[in-house]
């Protein structure tokens, strides 16, 4: 997997449907292991402690997933939401639908609408608010050289495709350079001939990040 879609760190797109007086209110966050799954879910059983059921659903980008009903019978809940999020390509996401009992049964197939609806609309507000970011398998580079070199460096790692992510300028300048893995070559190979065989390029274990 080189990338994949995911909920903006610090982002919570929220989207409230009602059926027949139940209220089923959506709330979507990005998260990097288990735990923090486990504690987005704390969090919104906190705030709506109320609720009749606050159905927790979320998947990793090792491909650990977890849904639950929380209540509701069996298939109504965590796995129609769980298809949404599968079906929208998201990863390291954690979906919480809370659901508010309106007094009306909704039946077997009233709930998978609702709650799959409830989840598809706050991958809706996501999308539409700038909450949906891809994941790329990048290779960081650092390289310190001298100030002189600095913009040659600079675009030396611009025509190879790669990203600044950081400056660090103190006796020398430090830079650090993300390049989509297996893109670095060319720019190490450059740096290298620009310091007359020298190898100044330091390439760290490859990660995912925005990019």
């Amino acid at each position: 997997m080189d990338s994949y879609r995911t909920v903006a760190r610090g982002a919570r797109p929220t989207f409230e449907l009602v059926d027949r007086k139940s209220r089923f209110i959506a709330q979507l966050a990005h998260v990097a292991t288990a735990a923090d799954a486990d504690a987005f879910v704390a969090e919104v059983r906190a705030t709506h402690h109320d609720a009749r059921h606050n159905v927790p659903v979320w998947i990793l980008a090792d491909g650990t997933e977890r849904a639950s009903d929380d209540g509701e019978p069996q298939g109504t809940a965590g796995h129609p939401v769980l298809d949404v999020l599968r079906g929208a390509g998201l990863m390291d996401v954690c979906c919480v639908v809370t659901r508010y009992f309106g007094g009306t049964l909704l039946g077997p197939g009233g709930l998978v609408r609702a709650y799959s609806g409830a989840a598809s609309g706050a991958i809706d507000v996501a999308e539409q608010t700038g909450g949906v970011v891809v994941m790329t398998f990048v290779t960081p580079c650092a390289v310190s050289v001298p100030y002189a070199w600095y913009d040659r460096v600079s675009r030396l790692a611009a025509d190879a495709g790669g990203k600044v992510r950081d400056q660090l300028f103190r006796e020398d300048v430090t830079l650090t350079v993300d390049f989509k893995a297996g893109d670095e070559r060319p720019f190490v190979d450059a740096v290298r001939e620009l310091a007359s065989g020298e190898d100044l390029v330091r390439v760290r274990e490859p990660r995912f990040a925005e990019f």
